[in-house]
């Protein structure tokens, strides 16, 4: 087999992957744009006869839906940065302390961090339920985030506990020479280094988080606190189905996170070469 036949065959794969993950997003943005009629004929066709932003000003306007909707991009928005926030506080220092400490059984606990990733969210939501029931956090945007750090944090500690043991120690020795203790060259020599891969690991936190959708089902009951997923879920009737209500609302919400991708595309793209470099 030549290069020229290889290079078809990878530009066809190619191709083929594009078409398979971008026609969803297209077919999902012209439903959002068609009428409801033509949603709601049998002979439906690719293209609308013509096209509305009728969903748009539906979803966006001052209807309940509309307001449970723009409540819900907030509660997005506030759960997913604080989560993200929280996430690469912590989960930085539990992943240079099993890069760097020595303790008893911590390769164990590393093990079990990624275990958890294993875990389906929704097998441990009732517990989860139970528990936030009891100590009166239920239906609120702090179970939420607390539900979430005990899924993203154990991913931050595992990914960035290989990304610290491949940066050299005598960075760190070097500092403690200069009079800096563990948290100063943490803070000053490791976090620098680091951080593109701080920008990469918290943007997958940031858009697992928003995409979540068994635990803050499960949690939350309100639009004070219920977020996007929930409340486009929300749009499925039980005899019914508003294909361009939840079409709309689901290109509005993938706005944030494709607009933080595209912000910290530079970043992504460093922090994976990065760690494939040391890795």
């Amino acid at each position: 087999m030549n290069k020229s036949i290889k290079k078809i065959l990878l530009f066809s794969g190619v191709v083929l992957v594009m078409i398979f993950t971008v026609s969803p997003l297209i077919w999902a943005f012209i439903i959002s744009l068609s009428p409801g009629k033509e949603l709601a004929s049998l002979a439906r066709q690719w293209l609308p006869d013509s096209f509305t932003l009728m969903n748009y000003k539906q979803v966006l306007s001052l209807s309940d839906n509309a307001a449970s909707f723009k409540n819900s991009l907030l509660n997005s928005l506030i759960v997913a940065s604080v989560t993200t926030l929280f996430s690469l506080i912590f989960g930085s220092l539990g992943a240079y302390a099993f890069a760097r400490l020595r303790f008893r059984m911590k390769d164990r606990l590393a093990v079990i961090f990624l275990i958890t990733q294993m875990v389906p969210s929704i097998a441990i939501a009732l517990p989860m339920y139970l528990i936030f029931n009891r100590i009166g956090l239920l239906d609120t945007k702090s179970a939420l985030v607390l539900a979430n750090l005990s899924f993203t944090l154990p991913f931050i500690i595992w990914m960035m506990r290989a990304f610290f043991e491949s940066i050299p120690k005598e960075l760190e020795e070097s500092a403690f020479v200069d009079g800096l203790g563990r948290f100063g060259a943490l803070l000053r020599i490791i976090l620098p280094i680091s951080a593109p891969g701080l920008f990469a690991i918290g943007v997958f936190a940031y858009l697992n988080t928003w995409n979540e959708f068994n635990t803050a089902l499960v949690l939350t009951g309100s639009s004070q606190s219920k977020t996007m997923p929930v409340v486009i879920n929300e749009f499925l009737g039980r005899f019914s189905v508003d294909y361009g209500l939840m079409a709309a609302s689901g290109i509005i919400g993938l706005l944030p996170p494709v607009l933080l991708t595209l912000f910290f595309q530079r970043y992504l793209v460093d922090g994976m070469t990065a760690g494939a470099v040391k890795g």
